[in-house]
Protein backbone atom coordinates (compact mmCIF):
# COMPACT_ATOMS: atom_id res chain seq x y z
CA UNK A 1 0.00 0.00 0.00
CA UNK A 2 3.01 2.44 0.58
CA UNK A 3 4.60 1.11 -2.11
CA UNK A 4 1.56 2.61 -4.63
CA UNK A 5 1.33 6.10 -2.66
CA UNK A 6 4.92 6.68 -3.35
CA UNK A 7 4.66 5.53 -6.78
CA UNK A 8 1.76 8.83 -6.92
CA UNK A 9 3.50 11.15 -5.01
CA UNK A 10 7.32 9.85 -6.79
CA UNK A 11 5.65 10.92 -10.19
CA UNK A 12 3.90 13.94 -9.24
CA UNK A 13 7.77 15.14 -7.62
CA UNK A 14 9.58 14.51 -10.81
CA UNK A 15 6.41 16.05 -12.70
CA UNK A 16 6.68 19.21 -11.10
CA UNK A 17 11.07 19.28 -11.11
CA UNK A 18 10.66 19.15 -14.87
CA UNK A 19 7.60 21.56 -15.24
CA UNK A 20 7.80 23.85 -11.92
CA UNK A 21 4.18 24.90 -12.92
CA UNK A 22 2.85 24.54 -9.66
CA UNK A 23 5.72 26.06 -7.70
CA UNK A 24 6.18 28.45 -9.76
CA UNK A 25 3.02 30.12 -10.30
CA UNK A 26 2.28 29.44 -6.25
CA UNK A 27 5.57 31.45 -5.36
CA UNK A 28 5.44 34.36 -7.54
CA UNK A 29 1.91 35.04 -6.78
CA UNK A 30 2.85 35.15 -3.10
CA UNK A 31 5.95 37.10 -3.96
CA UNK A 32 3.66 40.00 -5.82
CA UNK A 33 1.21 39.58 -2.66
CA UNK A 34 3.60 40.06 -0.03
CA UNK A 35 5.15 42.89 -1.96
CA UNK A 36 1.90 44.57 -2.40
CA UNK A 37 0.98 44.50 1.41
CA UNK A 38 4.46 45.56 2.36
CA UNK A 39 3.79 48.61 0.43
CA UNK A 40 0.19 48.98 1.75
CA UNK A 41 1.55 48.83 5.52
CA UNK A 42 5.06 50.56 5.56
CA UNK A 43 3.71 53.50 7.12
CA UNK A 44 1.62 52.11 8.83
CA UNK A 45 3.66 49.89 11.79
CA UNK A 46 1.63 49.81 14.53
CA UNK A 47 -1.27 47.95 12.33
CA UNK A 48 1.52 44.88 10.85
CA UNK A 49 0.66 42.80 14.11
CA UNK A 50 -2.47 42.83 14.12
CA UNK A 51 -3.03 42.82 10.26
CA UNK A 52 0.18 40.06 9.29
CA UNK A 53 -1.80 37.13 10.35
CA UNK A 54 -4.71 37.20 7.44
CA UNK A 55 -2.12 38.67 5.11
CA UNK A 56 -0.09 35.86 5.35
CA UNK A 57 -3.12 33.54 5.22
CA UNK A 58 -5.11 35.35 2.28
CA UNK A 59 -1.47 34.82 0.81
CA UNK A 60 -1.16 31.53 1.29
CA UNK A 61 -4.99 30.15 0.76
CA UNK A 62 -5.21 32.05 -2.68
CA UNK A 63 -1.53 30.52 -3.81
CA UNK A 64 -2.87 27.22 -2.76
CA UNK A 65 -5.58 27.60 -5.17
CA UNK A 66 -3.25 27.94 -8.24
CA UNK A 67 -1.62 24.52 -7.45
CA UNK A 68 -4.45 22.57 -6.63
CA UNK A 69 -6.30 24.01 -9.74
CA UNK A 70 -3.02 22.26 -11.66
CA UNK A 71 -3.01 19.52 -9.45
CA UNK A 72 -6.17 17.06 -11.79
CA UNK A 73 -5.01 19.34 -14.30
CA UNK A 74 -2.10 17.71 -15.47
CA UNK A 75 -3.61 14.45 -15.01
CA UNK A 76 -6.68 14.96 -17.49
CA UNK A 77 -3.67 16.50 -20.34
CA UNK A 78 -2.90 13.39 -22.60
CA UNK A 79 -5.46 11.18 -20.76
CA UNK A 80 -3.19 10.54 -17.83
CA UNK A 81 -5.66 10.15 -15.23
CA UNK A 82 -7.28 7.25 -17.48
CA UNK A 83 -3.71 5.72 -16.41
CA UNK A 84 -4.34 6.02 -12.63
CA UNK A 85 -7.76 4.26 -12.87
CA UNK A 86 -6.90 1.55 -14.62
CA UNK A 87 -3.59 0.78 -11.89
CA UNK A 88 -4.59 -2.27 -9.82
CA UNK A 89 -5.11 -0.28 -6.80
CA UNK A 90 -7.93 1.46 -4.36
CA UNK A 91 -8.92 4.73 -5.41
CA UNK A 92 -8.11 6.03 -1.88
CA UNK A 93 -4.64 4.95 -2.24
CA UNK A 94 -4.64 7.70 -5.17
CA UNK A 95 -5.99 10.04 -2.66
CA UNK A 96 -3.66 9.63 -0.66
CA UNK A 97 -1.15 9.77 -3.07
CA UNK A 98 -2.10 13.41 -4.59
CA UNK A 99 -2.52 14.63 -1.30
CA UNK A 100 0.91 13.95 0.20
CA UNK A 101 2.58 15.66 -2.92
CA UNK A 102 -0.14 18.06 -2.59
CA UNK A 103 0.98 18.84 0.81
CA UNK A 104 4.30 19.35 0.39
CA UNK A 105 3.95 21.60 -2.07
CA UNK A 106 1.74 24.00 -0.22
CA UNK A 107 3.85 23.52 2.88
CA UNK A 108 7.02 24.30 1.05
CA UNK A 109 5.30 27.56 -0.67
CA UNK A 110 4.16 28.34 3.10
CA UNK A 111 7.34 27.95 4.92
CA UNK A 112 9.00 30.53 2.19
CA UNK A 113 6.29 33.08 2.65
CA UNK A 114 6.80 33.28 6.46
CA UNK A 115 9.75 33.93 5.95
CA UNK A 116 9.01 36.50 3.65
CA UNK A 117 7.08 37.83 6.07
CA UNK A 118 9.42 38.01 8.97
CA UNK A 119 11.85 40.01 6.01
CA UNK A 120 9.30 42.50 4.93
CA UNK A 121 7.50 43.32 8.14
CA UNK A 122 10.65 43.42 10.29
CA UNK A 123 9.55 40.68 12.85
CA UNK A 124 11.84 38.43 14.99
CA UNK A 125 12.74 35.48 12.76
CA UNK A 126 13.38 33.01 15.48
CA UNK A 127 10.31 33.55 17.60
CA UNK A 128 7.76 33.85 14.31
CA UNK A 129 9.31 31.15 11.72
CA UNK A 130 9.76 28.28 14.50
CA UNK A 131 6.34 28.33 15.80
CA UNK A 132 4.71 28.58 13.05
CA UNK A 133 5.82 25.27 11.33
CA UNK A 134 3.59 23.31 12.63
CA UNK A 135 0.55 25.70 12.09
CA UNK A 136 1.69 26.10 8.56
CA UNK A 137 1.61 21.87 8.03
CA UNK A 138 -1.53 21.11 10.03
CA UNK A 139 -3.15 24.15 7.69
CA UNK A 140 -1.62 22.86 4.55
CA UNK A 141 -2.83 19.01 4.98
CA UNK A 142 -6.34 20.24 5.86
CA UNK A 143 -6.42 22.86 3.06
CA UNK A 144 -5.24 20.03 0.44
CA UNK A 145 -7.37 17.02 1.72
CA UNK A 146 -10.33 19.01 0.55
CA UNK A 147 -8.77 21.24 -2.06
CA UNK A 148 -7.51 17.84 -3.85
CA UNK A 149 -11.29 16.30 -3.25
CA UNK A 150 -12.58 19.97 -5.60
CA UNK A 151 -9.80 20.20 -7.68
CA UNK A 152 -11.04 16.07 -8.95
CA UNK A 153 -14.58 17.64 -9.18
CA UNK A 154 -13.69 20.26 -11.46
CA UNK A 155 -10.93 19.14 -13.77
CA UNK A 156 -13.72 18.16 -15.96
CA UNK A 157 -15.66 21.51 -16.27
CA UNK A 158 -14.40 24.42 -18.81
CA UNK A 159 -14.06 26.68 -15.94
CA UNK A 160 -12.38 24.91 -13.69
CA UNK A 161 -10.08 28.13 -12.32
CA UNK A 162 -13.37 29.81 -11.21
CA UNK A 163 -15.55 26.60 -9.73
CA UNK A 164 -12.92 25.55 -7.65
CA UNK A 165 -12.40 28.44 -4.76
CA UNK A 166 -16.20 28.56 -4.73
CA UNK A 167 -16.35 24.79 -3.49
CA UNK A 168 -13.32 25.27 -2.02
CA UNK A 169 -13.49 28.34 0.47
CA UNK A 170 -17.07 28.30 2.46
CA UNK A 171 -15.55 24.73 3.30
CA UNK A 172 -11.68 25.80 4.86
CA UNK A 173 -13.20 29.02 6.62
CA UNK A 174 -13.07 26.64 10.32
CA UNK A 175 -8.99 25.71 9.30
CA UNK A 176 -8.52 29.59 8.06
CA UNK A 177 -9.54 30.79 11.25
CA UNK A 178 -8.10 28.87 13.55
CA UNK A 179 -4.90 29.45 12.07
CA UNK A 180 -5.31 33.01 11.82
CA UNK A 181 -6.08 32.65 15.44
CA UNK A 182 -3.12 30.67 16.41
CA UNK A 183 -0.68 33.10 13.66
CA UNK A 184 -2.15 35.93 15.28
CA UNK A 185 -0.69 34.55 18.90
CA UNK A 186 2.67 33.69 17.36
CA UNK A 187 3.14 37.37 16.59
CA UNK A 188 2.28 38.39 19.84
CA UNK A 189 4.98 36.10 21.19
CA UNK A 190 2.37 33.94 23.01
CA UNK A 191 2.75 29.94 23.10
CA UNK A 192 0.80 27.78 20.93
CA UNK A 193 -0.90 26.17 23.96
CA UNK A 194 -3.01 29.71 24.76
CA UNK A 195 -4.76 28.73 21.60
CA UNK A 196 -5.48 25.54 22.23
CA UNK A 197 -8.93 25.47 21.19
CA UNK A 198 -8.13 27.01 17.85
CA UNK A 199 -5.12 24.20 17.95
CA UNK A 200 -7.56 21.37 18.54
CA UNK A 201 -10.27 22.53 15.66
CA UNK A 202 -7.49 22.65 12.88
CA UNK A 203 -6.51 19.07 14.02
CA UNK A 204 -9.89 17.85 14.50
CA UNK A 205 -10.43 19.44 10.61
CA UNK A 206 -7.62 17.53 9.48
CA UNK A 207 -8.62 14.15 10.97
CA UNK A 208 -12.35 14.57 10.04
CA UNK A 209 -11.72 16.12 6.21
CA UNK A 210 -8.86 13.50 5.20
CA UNK A 211 -11.35 10.74 5.76
CA UNK A 212 -14.04 11.99 4.76
CA UNK A 213 -12.37 13.27 1.12
CA UNK A 214 -10.30 9.74 1.38
CA UNK A 215 -13.94 8.00 1.52
CA UNK A 216 -15.86 10.21 -1.25
CA UNK A 217 -13.03 10.92 -3.88
CA UNK A 218 -13.10 6.89 -5.29
CA UNK A 219 -16.80 8.15 -6.71
CA UNK A 220 -15.33 11.40 -7.46
CA UNK A 221 -12.68 10.16 -9.56
CA UNK A 222 -14.70 7.35 -11.35
CA UNK A 223 -16.58 10.26 -12.95
CA UNK A 224 -13.80 12.19 -14.21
Amino acid sequence: MLDKIWAIVKKDLITEMRTKELFTSMLTFSILVVVIFSFAFAFSTGLIKLAAPAMLWITFTFAGVLGLSRSFALEKEGNAVLGLLLTPTDRSLIYFGKLISGTIFVFVVGMIIVPMFVIFFNLDFVSTVLPLIPVVLLGSLGYVAVGTLFSAMAVNTRLREVLLPILLFPIIIPLIVSAVKLSSLVLEGKPLSDGYSALQLLIAFDIIFVAACAVVFEYVIEES
